[in-house]
């Protein structure tokens, strides 16, 4: 479906579920008994991992070393990070960059409880940390994903992400998780790769999602526009054909500082445009 479809379904974890069974139509799924059968998933080693779970052949084609998980086993805990700073109510050809977010997450709530996995969800706004569902698993976990959507249906973006305290006490815990953030990752100064060098380490693998929208990459706009700051507020007016070179340049090397900047251990961007389809852009991470 596309993302305008599920935008229109109004009904998060319904919209979640359809991106979810679409991407799982192209697993192929483990042969193994029991109940909770599931398809396997592929991790990065991490220290403690019995090394006799290191897929060699994923390892000869990717160089990486990955150990093999099927969903029974996993036992990890899976943060959901998402931008609330004011960029989030960008919107372009009828898709905001919030809703987009949503769904993506949505979908990845569902995975993640199909797996048994502990799920937590935290906003980021203002330049702190705000925890909105805790973790949790067992019994509980299909109550935290529903708290998990119903929360995602409530929240909204506004105000600034600056901070300049790279300490978060909220990530300060050692223990091995799969944290994925969804932003613009558009920054003012290095308020974003702060936040993840901060919390970057080798139990905690880093996923980010950038979302944005075609003009931002492209500008292909032409004539007098009135853009406004949708963090501050601020408008300006100006003639996009006589700023668009520098546009474009500005934003092809922020792309690439970004892309240099978050080459660290454990930590995958991904950038996707607000007019792919959210199954696309969730089965290029996990394939």
């Amino acid at each position: 479906m596309t993302t305008i479809e599920l935008i229109k379904l109004n009904n998060l974890q319904l919209a979640g579920k359809l991106v979810s069974d679409e991407l799982l139509l192209g697993i192929q799924h483990s042969h193994r008994t029991g109940v909770g059968t599931e398809f396997e998933q592929f991790r990065h080693y991490v220290p403690g991992d019995d090394p006799k779970r290191i897929d060699y052949k994923r390892l000869a084609q990717t160089g990486q070393y990955y150990v093999r998980e099927s969903s029974t086993e996993s036992n990890q805990h899976v943060r959901l990070l998402l931008d609330l700073s004011g960029s989030m109510n960008y919107q372009e050809a009828g898709v905001a960059r919030l809703q987009y977010a949503k769904i993506l997450l949505a979908s990845l709530a569902y995975l993640a409880n199909r797996q048994g996995d502990a799920l937590s969800l935290y906003g980021l706004q203002n330049g702190a940390v705000q925890p909105l569902v805790v973790a949790g698993r067992q019994a509980g976990s299909s109550s935290r994903f529903q708290k998990i959507i119903a929360t995602l249906e409530t929240v909204k973006a506004s105000g600034l992400w600056t901070n300049a305290d790279t300490r978060f006490p909220e990530f300060s815990r050692k223990q091995s998780e799969l944290l994925i953030l969804v932003s613009d990752f558009l920054q003012a100064d290095e308020e974003w790769l702060n936040l993840i060098r901060s919390i970057a380490g080798p139990r905690r693998e880093i996923v980010i999602f950038q979302l944005l929208g075609n003009e931002e990459m492209e500008f292909n706009l032409s004539g007098f526009y009135r853009f406004q700051d949708l963090e501050t507020g601020r408008e300006v007016e100006l003639q996009t054909d006589s700023i668009r070179a520098t546009v474009r340049q500005g934003m092809a090397n922020y792309l690439t500082m970004l892309e240099t900047e978050l080459r660290l251990p454990h930590v995958r961007l991904i950038r996707a445009r607000l007019s792919d389809p959210v199954a696309l852009v969730l089965r290029e991470f996990l394939t």
